[in-house]
């Protein structure tokens, strides 16, 4: 599989889709890359645009077919991962595939895509921010974003493992900066 690739990574709550949409439309040389999940849609999300919605036993028999890049059970039963088809399915295209993936998924990806890669870790204002953007989102119980709140204390000590780190405190600075990153990288 050859081709460039952008991952956006970021703890739950710090605007990654927000981010991703924008780009998308500012880049769009880009195609989002449909993760893989567990989870049940949230009220406004389609199987195979969002995720691609799969039953746990589903998930596991992807895994003992060595069908993701790359996957995680992020929470007891809760998985996410990258289908091996999806950036060949985009790479056929002609675009570059852009990956929306917690820190853990974003390291894995570089790791098998190396120089290929730009891994690009967004960070919110403040730890109580990204709380109140949970709390606003109103799609997670408390206890939810408790558990949200915890791997992002993890993931936020993973940024330095990140090509670039940009700061979401304004949306579009963050936007702007993380285009003028990807334009560079891709040389555009």
């Amino acid at each position: 599989m050859e081709g460039q690739i952008i991952i956006i990574s970021a703890p739950s709550g710090a605007g990654k889709t927000t981010l991703v949409r924008a780009l998308m439309q500012r880049l769009p040389q880009l195609m989002f890359s449909v993760s893989a999940t567990t989870r049940a849609p949230r009220a406004h999300e389609q199987d195979g645009i969002d995720y691609h919605f799969l039953s746990v036993a589903q998930f596991q028999q992807h895994i003992q077919q060595g069908d993701f890049l790359e996957w995680e059970e992020v929470y007891t039963g809760r998985y996410y991962g990258t289908l091996v088809t999806e950036p060949e399915r985009i790479l056929k295209t002609g675009h570059i595939p852009l990956f929306e993936v917690d820190a853990v998924g974003g390291i894995h990806l570089k790791e098998q895509f190396r120089s290929r890669a730009l891994c690009i870790f967004v960070k919110p204002p403040t730890r109580e921010a990204l709380r109140e953007r949970l709390i606003k989102r109103g799609t997670d119980s408390l206890e939810e974003i408790d558990r949200r709140m915890q791997k992002a204390d993890f993931e936020l000590g993973l940024a330095p493992r990140f090509d670039v780190q940009v700061l979401n405190a304004d949306l579009e600075t963050a936007i702007t900066e993380i285009e003028q990153h990807i334009r560079q990288f891709l040389a555009l």
